[in-house]
């Protein structure tokens, strides 16, 4: 269950500093939009760093699956738009394997 909260709040932190950035780039939003994106994205480095995983590249790849799911809810609750069932169908495909990646019994 930490691993899920872990993962949940470097998603949210991730995207809403490069959210921070697409604001200032795309939609015309001040410079000073990029000094929270900033500490967000140290934010999402440092959660991650709490990953139960002892390679980074592991952890980086379950979360990888984690940050798709996430994007999805951004799209829906913060830009208005509700993922349509390609954009669900692929979050579930990555979720199963991002809890593959995470969970599954190794070998020594």
């Amino acid at each position: 269950m930490t691993t899920i909260f872990i993962f949940a709040g470097a998603a949210l932190a991730e995207i809403a500093g490069c959210f921070a950035f697409w604001a200032w780039m795309r939609q015309g939003a001040s410079a000073i939009w990029l000094l929270p994106g900033l500490v967000s994205l140290a934010a999402f480095a440092w959660l991650l760093t709490f990953a139960p995983s002892d390679y980074a590249g592991r952890a980086y790849a379950a979360y990888g699956g984690v940050y798709v799911a996430a994007s999805l809810v951004w799209l829906w609750l913060a830009e208005g738009r509700k993922p349509d069932a390609w954009d669900l169908t692929g979050a579930a495909i990555v979720l199963f394997g991002a809890a593959i990646i995470l969970w599954a019994p190794r070998a020594g």
